[in-house]
């Protein structure tokens, strides 16, 4: 098999890995550093001769995951990324059945992390199993993140500054260019690309749908685990910007100085800037100040606020989540983990989210799941607070809006490692979409869970193909209509629910204002 493609910079030879050819940190647009830093992505240079594309050579400079774990989690998802920090990291990863001319469907990915931190590389997003399960190529994109690419300094900088504060999502925007221009070249086709997601993936997915510069670039979407995105306001942003000058020690207009601060200075003053500027409204999953901005121009609304533009109305869609995220995020809590926690606990973190509607929200779960001891009806209630209704919330909007259809699924099969206490949490589908449980911690290697990583992947791949979700042993998976809010349940065997957990559902958008 050949292993070398002809592209807009030049030749590049990959790799195989498992029969498919991987062609490993192309880059997609220049390297960041020096003067570009801050700036749009510029165009990738040209290269004389054959690029190597068999190692991965970077990612982003991160903020640091600021999740601490239980010491038996450590390296939960295997495979982490240990490539070096670099602002030479518009780069993306394609893995294709074959370089032969084929149109095969294309998968274009944006990893998790919000915003902040992560990459497209490691063990977990190694795509060559979904690449050749589904007969795609596949395409995982790095981009900037954190401060160096949401930091705005629209205002007090040139007119080469006015969008810095989504650099980094006009990077995906690039890689997005870089792809209907060049893909054909992997046998991938430009005229049918499904951009996907989860978590902080998903909320790039959910950015890219609301983004009129972004519109024809892809025509499918899935979203896991991603609606309940944060995005910044003008003064948010442009008030971390101040605080970030202090720390630094630098006036506005000092922008040569802020390019020329080495990767460590501007990582050391994210966490300082980020406390002074106080508290974000969402502290369980908002931990991080940095993310895409509602410039009203490139990000004109929140992807899902009513008054944003129907840029992409017309985009088919699957958005789902999995039962128990919150299992993830609260694991160094004992309380929790160990399911210790007490009634007079629970209110009181309830409360937190629920304020004056505490009592029922509390009554109310205790009545549903009368077998469940509070800890957890408290994952129940923070995961459905947090990320399902939100997901439920995008995808009636979405309904409404028309005419795409719009698929919702909810992922329930439940890992037994660590006896069973993680349930289903969040991220744990990843290595199920790629169809790489057996290289992660996350789960057992057992043919329960490999046959819902196969079914996982296959219908992922059948809807990037046609536009429909379908896979063998799975019922014919009804679009969502309000009428009766059809769920594909991902458990082993899958199922098809109308409606489910209703009562929960009905509580959390009234408690909203959301008919």
């Amino acid at each position: 098999m050949s292993t070398v493609v002809e592209i807009s910079q030049g030749r590049a030879r990959g790799t195989l890995i498992e029969g498919v050819a991987a062609f490993l940190s192309l880059p997609y647009a220049a390297s960041t550093e020096g003067r570009n830093r801050f700036r749009p992505p510029q165009p990738a240079e040209p290269w004389a001769g054959e690029r190597d594309a068999t190692q991965v050579l970077g990612k982003a400079p991160q903020a640091g995951l600021r999740n601490p774990t239980r010491p038996e989690l450590e390296n939960l998802s295997g495979g982490a990324d240990t490539s070096p920090e670099t602002e030479a990291c518009l780069t993306l990863n394609v893995w294709t059945p074959a370089v032969d001319g084929a149109k095969r469907p294309v998968m274009v990915w944006f990893h998790g992390g919000a915003f902040a931190y992560g990459s497209a590389n490691g063990d977990r997003l190694r795509g060559c199993r979904l690449a050749r399960r589904g007969d795609v190529v596949l395409v995982c994109v790095n981009q900037r993140l954190n401060i160096f690419g949401h930091l705005d300094l629209s205002g007090i900088a040139s007119e080469d500054f006015a969008q810095s504060g989504n650099a980094g999502t006009l990077d995906m925007v690039a890689a997005l260019e870089w792809v209907r221009d060049n893909i054909a070249a992997f046998g991938g086709d430009p005229g049918n690309v499904t951009i996907f997601g989860e978590s902080g993936g998903g909320g790039k997915v959910s950015v890219l749908l609301s983004m009129p510069r972004a519109n024809g670039l892809f025509h499918r979407a899935i979203i896991q685990s991603g609606a309940c995105v944060r995005l910044r306001t003008k003064e948010r942003a442009l008030a971390l910007t101040e605080h970030v000058l202090k720390r630094l020690g630098l006036e506005d207009g000092d922008i040569e100085k802020l390019q020329a601060l080495p990767i460590a200075a501007l990582l050391a003053a994210i966490k300082p800037a980020e406390a002074a500027l106080g508290p974000s409204p969402y502290p369980l999953l908002d931990r991080y100040a940095f993310g895409p901005v509602v410039d009203g121009d490139l990000v004109p609304a929140h992807p899902f606020d009513p008054v944003a533009p129907a840029v992409s109305a017309h985009v088919p869609l699957i958005i789902g989540d999995m039962k128990d995220e919150t299992t993830i995020f609260m694991a160094t809590d004992d309380e929790v983990w160990f399911r210790t926690l007490s009634e007079a606990s629970l209110r009181e973190r309830v409360g937190r989210i629920a304020g004056e509607h505490t009592d029922r929200v509390i009554q109310t779960y205790r009545r549903l799941y009368p077998d469940l001891s509070p800890a957890e009806r408290l994952i129940a209630t923070t995961t459905d607070s947090n990320f399902r209704i939100r997901s439920l919330l995008l995808a009636q909007r979405r309904v409404a809006m028309g005419p795409a259809p719009v698929w919702m699924y909810a992922f329930e099969w439940q890992t037994p490692v660590h006896e069973g206490r993680l349930k289903a949490p969040h991220a744990m589908d990843v290595p199920f979409t790629f169809d790489t449980i057996d290289l992660t911690n996350l789960t057992d290697l057992s043919a329960e869970a490999r046959g819902v990583a196969a079914t996982m992947s296959a219908l992922w791949a059948e809807f990037a193909r046609t536009g429909t979700p379908a896979a063998d042993g799975v019922p014919e998976w009804a679009p969502y209509e309000l009428s009766r809010r059809s769920t594909l349940i991902l458990d082993a065997p899958c199922r098809l629910e109308d409606d489910p957990r209703a009562e929960t559902r009905a509580l959390w958008m009234e408690l909203l204002g959301v008919a």
